[in-house]
């Protein structure tokens, strides 16, 4: 899945049920936890795990279980929001951080909600990075049902080739820019898309589509937040705006040029953004 990243350093950690892969930078420093979305991996926060390091964080970022170079459980019950919660927390344990803070991307900003939600004193501070409050807008559950139907019973294979013809994915104007700048990185998504444990996906996909809203719980938060979101990322800016309105103090930036992954899209405003909310004293 090589693609032009800067290199980081990996290894495993051993949890007991799973084993994490991990990538770290800048030991020592103030803890920082990054976690990726549904289908990514940490090499989505390769470009800035060394210049957050190099600001003064002790940054580690992991593969959730399922995906990249972690374990694959091949049981559609061990995957939930849950256990990647409790994967998370597990691994700061090991760590030995009694305070952090954490980074969320889609499904990993909804992990971050259910870690910040247990224990609000253990984290300090929060970015939330076009992700969801609730269930994730624009898809119905009965087709995604559908779709996971197919599959279990003819492959994962089958199942992205029927997704191709019946909706096939359109490029915002930031993501079709990006293409262009980093032809390499369509090949890295396929890649690690298809790397994923196709249990995960039956698992995850019906629970994000249905997923319970936090925004009340959300609302009782004391820990400094930033929510940021592309302006093009459609299924994400409503609810971006909406956890900005009811965490107190949150702070929202919308990122331009920028869909889904704007530290890949527009990685100049989304430093700007997440590097200045974190340092800030």
């Amino acid at each position: 899945m090589a693609w032009d990243h800067t290199p980081i350093t990996t290894h495993e950690v051993d949890l007991g049920p799973v084993r994490l892969a991990v990538a770290e930078a800048g030991r020592g420093g103030r803890p920082l936890l990054l976690a990726h979305g549904f289908t990514g991996t940490k090499e989505d926060f390769a470009d800035w795990i060394d210049p957050l390091g190099e600001a003064g964080w002790g940054v580690v970022a992991p593969d959730h279980r399922g995906h990249g170079g972690s374990t694959r459980l091949a049981d559609e019950a061990a995957y939930t929001l849950t256990t990647f919660a409790d994967d998370l927390e597990a691994l700061v344990a090991g760590l030995g951080w009694d305070r952090f803070a954490l980074l969320g991307h889609s499904m990993g900003g909804m992990i971050a909600q259910e870690v910040v939600l247990r224990d609000p004193g253990r984290v300090e501070r929060l970015v939330l990075m076009d992700t969801h409050h609730g269930a994730v807008e624009g898809l119905d559950p009965e087709r995604v049902d559908a779709g996971m139907a197919i599959l279990r019973t003819e492959g994962f294979e089958v199942y992205l080739s029927v997704l191709e013809q019946v909706a096939p994915r359109v490029p915002t104007p930031a993501e079709a820019a990006l293409a262009d700048r980093r032809p390499a990185l369509k090949a890295w998504n396929d890649a690690k898309l298809r790397a994923v444990d196709p249990a995960m996906y039956a698992a995850m996909a019906p629970q994000l589509v249905r997923r319970a809203d936090l925004l009340d719980a959300l609302a009782r938060l004391a820990v400094p937040t930033l929510v940021v979101v592309g302006a093009e990322d459609r299924a994400f800016v409503g609810a971006a705006h909406r956890l900005a309105a009811s965490i107190p103090g949150a702070e929202l930036v919308v990122v331009p040029d920028a869909a889904h992954s704007p530290q890949f899209e527009n990685p100049d405003a989304w430093w700007e953004a997440v590097g200045g909310f974190l340092n800030r004293t």
